[in-house]
């Protein structure tokens, strides 16, 4: 799985510092794990799109396993938290949304190895 973080088109960030900040975004996620599968929230496939704004400030839009998850409520929560963590950050705004619908085939490798789904 492989984020890119889609900056405007005009951006004033260099690369290799909008590289930078999605590897700490990557590993903000990576510390958020949906309480009823072992596997973080970006593993599971469930970060759809990351927007980075030149002042940093950044909007995810992302899905849950089902729309009935338990931690529906809390799940955009707990991302912005995890993100609100990153040095560097401007405002955070994560929202939810269940199209196109969530499937297995959205986990990595890694996440279908840890759940024995080979």
């Amino acid at each position: 799985m492989n984020i890119q973080p889609i900056a405007a088109p005009q951006s004033t960030l260099p690369a290799e510092e909008l590289a930078a900040f999605t590897q700490k975004l990557v590993a903000a996620f990576k510390s958020v794990y949906d309480p009823e599968i072992p596997v973080d929230i970006y593993e599971l496939g469930l970060i759809y799109k990351v927007d980075v704004a030149d002042n940093m400030d950044v909007a995810v839009d992302m899905t849950l396993t089902a729309p009935n998850c338990p931690v529906a409520g809390e799940m955009p929560g707990m991302v912005q938290k995890a993100l609100e963590g990153v040095e560097g950050i401007g405002q955070v705004k994560v929202n939810l949304t269940f199209d196109p619908p969530w499937t297995p085939a959205n986990m990595s490798e890694e996440a279908k190895l840890e759940l024995n789904m080979f």
